[in-house]
């Protein structure tokens, strides 16, 4: 009995398509998107299991306030590897890239898993960051190789669902992980970084069998220059961001930084001219004013995306006292409001083939949504988030799959990778930015508006009644916080810290003495609402100079096959036209030099 060899089915399969004209059927597209899809499951589950479990994770290591380095370190490296990706799978292939970035970023779980501080979980999540900036970024590379413009929002329910269904059971999942105490033997959060260790097998082994398509090899340079110039722009600015306010704005190190990113940025440019069409974001891409305004906006609603998934969970949890478990189901309608916006959307742009509506009503509810949230307050009601939450998602729904798809319509089928890389490359700096920005002032607001609340008489007044009452006393849920404010009597300026490490004290105590601590926390968060309000509003205006260009009716392969066939006929003719003809006068003619293709 013969054995089919994996790898002659799998170049059958590409050459079945080369034959096509690189014409895909709907069942070759559904086998890629199902590969695609558990991916993506995996990064995206990541991203939504990781947000609301940080406050028990933080808790736990001792460490509250470094949580924004746990999440930048996962961003910085997701966002410079994304470019690299995207060069790496136009050279090599966009299958073997994507086994390797589910390799990385399963190890990083691994590690991740085992953390033992808050230093040692940043390390491990920035060496998820390095495979997740190749899970989403392929995705939707691949999606650009296979599928037209128009065409591609016929498909977007299949990614829609996946990210719908990880964003759902993901906080979900991390707030029943992280509130048990052991699971196995193992402490409960640990268990969010470990449960991708199964899924990502099951990934890596549908990405092994359903992920072919064809790829032409090509010879070119590798701008590892390149890379270094970006990590010497963006470390500098993410650093900075995030441990200004511990160093001081004009201390020596942040002077630093101020000067060694605008170097790193003439470094870049620079290497990228003389790259040229190899350059890790080749700035060719820059010529079309569409590609330009898209990335401008993908940095801005990037930067007010992850400011409001990395501050609403600790909202919910530190300002309404919601448990890990149920601050995950308060975002659903985030999810929801995402999902239907993306759906419609997608739709209205296959059939219609314009866009330029969407990024414009997109960035306006998010105008509207951040400018609503700047009112909470610690006496607002849930809902009152929950509805923000809602129109959140509404304008990201309209704005993720339109810019990326803006990028790609307004990119060579040839540069699908680096566009789409370069793209996702871009807004990833806006969340890591925004991630670095919104924690930074969160915390500088806390040493501000902590010493505020205890000096408000209404609220000292129920603090001072609870001092007072010995059964509050005797109840042990409230001892941490009667020391903490024990400690002010001697120190007061030791209560601006009190929300810097372990927040868990806030748990179970009375909510008398824990109103000080919840107002200063939501007033903290109002003013990081205002940053990302003011942020979203450039976007708004911005958003009305997206040139939208019309969508291209073919998939980049089939354009790349038919740029190849143009190519092949043009040879063909200048080979018969230096051919000699039959000379009766038995005359020799010079023949001319054949073409050299490789010009």
């Amino acid at each position: 009995m013969s054995r089919t060899n994996p790898s002659s089915s799998a170049q059958a399969r590409a050459d079945q398509l080369r034959e096509s004209g690189g014409k895909m059927t709907h069942r070759q597209i559904l086998f890629i998107i199902f590969g695609l899809m558990a991916g993506m499951f995996l990064a995206s589950l990541d991203q939504t299991i990781v947000g609301t479990s940080m406050r028990t994770i933080g808790d736990d290591l001792d460490g509250i306030s470094l949580q924004a380095w746990v999440t930048t370190g996962y961003l910085i490296l997701s966002t410079i590897s994304t470019p690299l990706y995207g060069k790496l799978s136009d050279i090599f292939g966009r299958r073997p890239l994507y086994i390797i970035a589910i390799a990385i970023f399963l190890v990083g779980s691994l590690l991740a898993g085992l953390a033992m501080d808050m230093y040692q979980l940043a390390i491990y999540r920035a060496i998820q960051g390095l495979g997740a900036g190749g899970l989403m970024s392929l995705a939707l590379t691949v999606m650009g190789d296979i599928l037209a413009p128009r065409e591609r929002a016929k498909y977007q329910g299949y990614f829609l669902a996946t990210f719908g269904i990880s964003s759902v059971i993901g906080p979900l999942l991390g707030g029943l992980l992280s509130g048990a105490d052991q699971i196995l033997g193992i402490t409960g959060w640990r268990w969010i970084f470990l449960l991708n260790l199964p899924i990502g097998a099951i990934a890596m082994v549908i990405v092994l069998l359903f992920l072919h398509i064809p790829h032409t090899k090509r010879t070119v340079r590798i701008d590892w220059w390149g890379v270094a110039a970006v990590v010497l722009t963006v470390v500098p600015i993410l650093l900075v961001a995030e441990q200004g306010r511990e160093w001081g704005w004009g201390s020596w190190g942040a002077i630093a930084c101020y000067v060694i990113a605008p170097l790193g940025l003439i470094l870049f440019i620079v290497v990228e001219r003389q790259m040229g069409d190899d350059a890790i974001i080749p700035l060719k891409l820059f010529k079309s004013s569409t590609f330009s305004m898209a990335t401008i906006l993908g940095v801005l609603v990037g930067f007010g995306m992850f400011g409001a998934m990395m501050t609403l969970p600790n909202y919910l949890q530190i300002a309404t006292g919601a448990t890990p478990t149920e601050a995950g189901l308060m975002m659903i309608p985030m999810v929801l409001g995402l999902m239907i916006a993306s759906i419609v959307s997608g739709q209205l742009i296959s059939r219609t083939g314009r866009y330029k509506l969407f990024p414009i009503l997109g960035t306006g509810l998010l105008v509207a949504a951040f400018f609503y949230l700047t009112f909470v307050s610690a006496d607002k009601p849930v809902w009152y988030v929950l509805l923000g939450m809602l129109v959140i998602g509404l304008g990201l729904g309209q704005l993720m799959q339109t810019l990326t798809i803006a990028s790609q319509n307004s990119a060579g089928p040839r540069d699908i990778g680096v566009a789409t890389s370069a793209s996702t490359f871009f807004r990833s700096i806006g969340g890591t930015l925004g991630t670095a920005v919104v924690f930074s002032v969160l915390f500088s607001r806390l040493g501000t508006t902590l010493p505020a609340a205890f000096t408000n008489p209404d609220i000292i007044a129920g603090a001072q009644a609870a001092v007072a009452d010995p059964a509050v006393q005797s109840d042990p849920a409230n001892a941490a916080i009667l020391q903490i404010l024990a400690n002010a009597q001697t120190d007061p300026s030791s209560i601006g810290d009190a929300l810097s490490g372990d927040t868990s004290f806030l748990v179970g105590a009375d909510p008398r003495l824990t109103l000080p601590f919840v107002d200063a926390w939501a007033n903290a968060t109002s003013t990081v609402f205002w940053v990302c309000l003011a942020v979203v509003a450039v976007a708004f205006i911005l958003s009305f100079f997206l040139k939208a260009t019309p969508l291209r009716a073919k998939s980049a392969l089939e354009e790349a096959h038919a740029d190849d066939a143009a190519i092949q006929a043009q040879l063909a003719a200048e080979e018969m036209g230096a051919m000699v003809l039959p000379d009766t006068a038995s005359t020799p003619v010079q023949r001319p030099a054949a073409p050299d293709s490789g010009k």
